[in-house]
């Protein structure tokens, strides 16, 4: 097997570790790409390519991170990840890596140092022996250890309860026809009482700087989206956003926005609105025949 059949068989894990590090499409293909310029020019023989790809990808995650994060502090509004179009998982045994791709995952990430969210990212959602992640992120195996008990305590603490795939698919089907009708007490009795809408515009589009919470005040933003004449006519459609069922807003055939969604139990817990274009350069096209 040459060295681009040894790279393609890696591909879509290396992509996966990228994206969940860095929370950006973009960024993560050209991670993935250095990762394969690198292993073009390595001359010495590797034992273990899965190991050895994988160690090239986090560390150039985390040196990316260390200097993007200059930048992320000076992120005009609330910074939400990149988008990422899949397709849903067909059986609850892939629940776990698939609640790894959500919103809600990547932004508690956040909370955690670029070591940090390495080593939790390659023993919680891979399930890296912690020999190879000691030696991907040069530390000890105690102190991986400790790191993960660490992030798994904060993380725990932070997230909500789930509802189940079909039961989440159900509630944005119902929040999709409720906010196209306009229903306000029908978007009401979706969303919890402390529900929160997070919109991420970058600077480059209007959106809100700030998040709402409250269940009346969330709906009532949303109806007011739909009745605007300052607001250009939605198509709106539910598609799979990030391993579960999210919203695509259309507007002249071209992406306007993507929701996706925090579930508390059987209700909305968290709403996350990317209006910025520049996030949205993967699905700007995807609305065209």
């Amino acid at each position: 097997m040459n060295r681009l059949e040894l790279f393609d068989r890696y591909r879509s894990l290396l992509f996966a570790i990228a994206y969940r590090m860095l929370g950006s499409v973009t960024d993560a293909e050209d991670i993935v790409q250095e990762a394969w310029i690198r292993w073009q020019h390595t001359e010495s023989i590797v034992q273990s390519p899965k190991a050895f790809l994988s160690r090239i990808v986090t560390r150039l995650c985390i040196d990316y991170l260390r200097s993007a994060r200059v930048q992320r502090e000076r992120y005009t509004g609330t910074w939400l990840p990149e988008p990422l179009i899949t397709e849903r998982p067909d059986v609850e045994d892939c629940a776990e890596l698939a609640e790894s791709l959500s919103f809600a995952f990547l932004m508690l990430l956040e909370c955690l140092s670029p070591t940090e969210r390495a080593v939790f990212l390659l023993r919680e959602v891979f399930d890296y022996e912690y020999d190879a992640i000691s030696q991907t992120v040069d530390k000890s195996i105690p102190n991986c250890r400790q790191i993960v008990r660490r992030a798994r305590q904060h993380l725990v603490l932070h997230r909500p309860t789930l509802a189940n795939f079909d039961d989440r698919d159900l509630l944005v089907d119902r929040f999709l026809e409720c906010w196209e009708r306009g229903d306000l007490p029908g978007l009401m009795t979706l969303m919890a009482a402390d529900v929160t809408f997070w919109s991420d515009g970058g600077g480059k589009v209007v959106a809100a700087q700030k998040p709402l919470q409250g269940c009346q005040k969330v709906a009532r933003f949303l109806v007011a989206i739909r009745r605007s004449r300052l607001t250009p006519t939605l198509v709106s459609r539910v598609v799979a956003v990030n391993g579960q069922s999210g919203i695509m807003n259309i507007v002249d055939e071209r992406t306007h926005s993507i929701f996706s969604f925090e579930w508390g139990g059987n209700r909305i817990q968290s709403i996350f609105a990317v209006v910025n274009p520049e996030k949205l350069g993967a699905v700007l096209e995807v609305s065209k025949p």
